[in-house]
């Protein structure tokens, strides 16, 4: 196998990857909740399979900082270009909407900010402060970008102390220049080693499907041990539109539960592994 990931046409979805519908009176509010208080979800703009099923159970990832990113990773739907300006009324916004939804766990993200100097971290501080002071019951997982290396925004979110911080890997050391082309597998490695020797309770994820042997995986999952990760999840990369990266391989749930019982072998406290499983999915239960 070559390091490039390998171009294919557009297979067919296997049975195990049908998602159902979005439906029900409590998606419906979450909706117009989202619409009405002018917010970004990663669950929109991600294109993520498991919408319909977060919101139908009253629950969503807000995205912060606009929803424009300045990376433009291979396998994301999120769009790329120039970000509009930090709007500063953006964390009552979303703590008044957790109040509102009355959610018990909150998963916070955002689009990469590498234009501002403080890559967004103010703005990460003044959310998580905010939804703390309407919400103070709700607990808090905030998925967060690598700052460029810049570790001393990185410690802004160490200081706020969310119950759970989470950064992706994303995909194999092999992969990352296709799959990440702004990041660095070994910076965010540094990132989650820092969030643990600051304190706080980890989370990674990992996309399949990409043309990564088993191998790779377990290597993969190896090197997030060795950083006292403690939380993993596990999901089948879909590609978003024809000009994101293809899907190499469609993972079968039993290689997805093989690798979910190898990681609790390992030592992680909590592995999510599916085809469907994305990094907030089960969030709630990541809390210990």
């Amino acid at each position: 196998m070559t390091d490039q990931i390998a171009s294919t046409k557009r297979a067919p979805k296997p049975k195990w990857l049908r998602v159902k519908l979005p439906t029900g009176e409590k998606y419906k509010k979450v909706r117009e909740l989202v619409s009405e208080h002018k917010l970004h979800t990663i669950c929109e703009s991600g294109n993520c399979p498991n919408m319909g099923e977060c919101w139908g159970e009253g629950t969503a990832t807000f995205m912060i900082l606009g929803n424009i990113c300045t990376r433009s990773c291979g396998f994301c739907a999120v769009v790329t270009g120039r970000p509009d300006a930090v709007d500063p009324f953006e964390p009552a916004r979303v703590a008044r909407s957790v109040e509102l939804m009355k959610v018990k766990h909150a998963v916070i993200t955002s689009v990469d900010r590498d234009d501002l100097a403080d890559g967004g971290s103010e703005i990460w501080v003044k959310t998580v402060k905010a939804i703390r002071r309407k919400s103070p019951g709700t607990t808090l997982e905030t998925l967060i970008p690598d700052f460029a290396g810049k570790w001393d925004n990185l410690q802004n979110i160490i200081n706020v102390g969310p119950e759970i911080v989470s950064h992706n890997l994303e995909t194999v050391r092999r992969l990352t220049k296709q799959v990440r082309i702004q990041a660095k597998y070994d910076r965010s490695l540094e990132v989650l080693k820092r969030l643990k020797d600051g304190g706080m309770k980890t989370k990674s994820g990992v996309m399949l499907g990409l043309g990564e042997t088993v191998e790779e995986v377990y290597e993969t999952m190896e090197d997030l041990r060795s950083v006292g990760c403690d939380v993993l999840t596990l999901g089948q990369y879909l590609q978003p539109t024809p000009k994101h990266l293809p899907v190499a391989e469609f993972v079968h749930p039993e290689q997805f539960e093989e690798y979910r019982v190898k990681g609790l072998e390992m030592g992680f406290r909590f592995v999510e592994s599916g085809p469907l499983v994305r990094s907030s999915y089960h969030a709630e239960k990541h809390v210990f």
